[in-house]
């Protein structure tokens, strides 16, 4: 069985998802051991270090403070939006490729709102057309739901005068237009009189 020993530290930095400048956090041996002390972001407190933070850690909050704000307001006016993305596909609605997390948030962006490519909650890959609704969250506890629509860049073909096999391919059926049948069954000049 792992070990499940923790330590307490104290935060040189700001880390995401664990606290501000000054937090004193219990993390798992390995975590700190890892990346937290190799990376420089935490070190083992003492009076004199926590003193030593006191005037990063209140920039730290009004900087976070801040933060949280705007994201607040983002998420307020995120209520209700709808993103149109518009990608190649082919027949049967399969996107050539696929719209990922990044292009979600790059759409946002677009459209004025500063959303991180982290934020965006999307758990695979879209690699199809239609309605999708997917969540966007700063936190735990600040998140709304956007609509995205994945439209095709050109028309699809329809559907129904078309023929397709178990595996989805297109079964292609030759028809000939009434005009040629009767031009090829008739060898008669265009302006010859039948007469009986």
């Amino acid at each position: 069985m792992a070990s499940t020993r923790r330590i307490e530290l104290l935060l040189t930095s700001n880390v995401e998802n664990l606290g501000i400048v000054g937090d004193i956090v219990r993390i798992r041996m390995g975590y700190a051991r890892n990346y937290l002390l190799p990376m420089g972001l935490a070190e083992v407190p003492t009076p004199e270090k926590i003193e030593a933070l006191t005037e990063a850690r209140e920039i730290a909050l009004k900087e976070h403070e801040a933060k949280r704000s705007e994201q607040a307001s983002i998420i307020e006016n995120l209520e209700g939006i709808v993103l149109t993305i518009t990608r190649s596909a082919n027949d049967q609605g399969g996107l050539y490729g696929s719209v990922t997390q990044r292009d979600i948030a790059d759409a946002l962006i677009e459209n004025g709102f500063s959303v991180d490519t982290r934020a965006v909650r999307l758990h695979q890959a879209i690699r199809r057309i239609g309605e999708y609704h997917i969540t966007i969250q700063f936190g735990s506890d600040l998140r709304a739901d956007v609509e995205v629509l994945v439209n095709p860049d050109r028309p699809l073909e329809d559907r129904e005068d078309m023929e397709f096999d178990d595996e989805g391919n297109l079964i292609i059926v030759e028809k000939k237009d009434a005009v040629e049948e009767v031009e090829e069954s008739s060898d008669l000049p265009a302006n010859a009189e039948i007469t009986e």
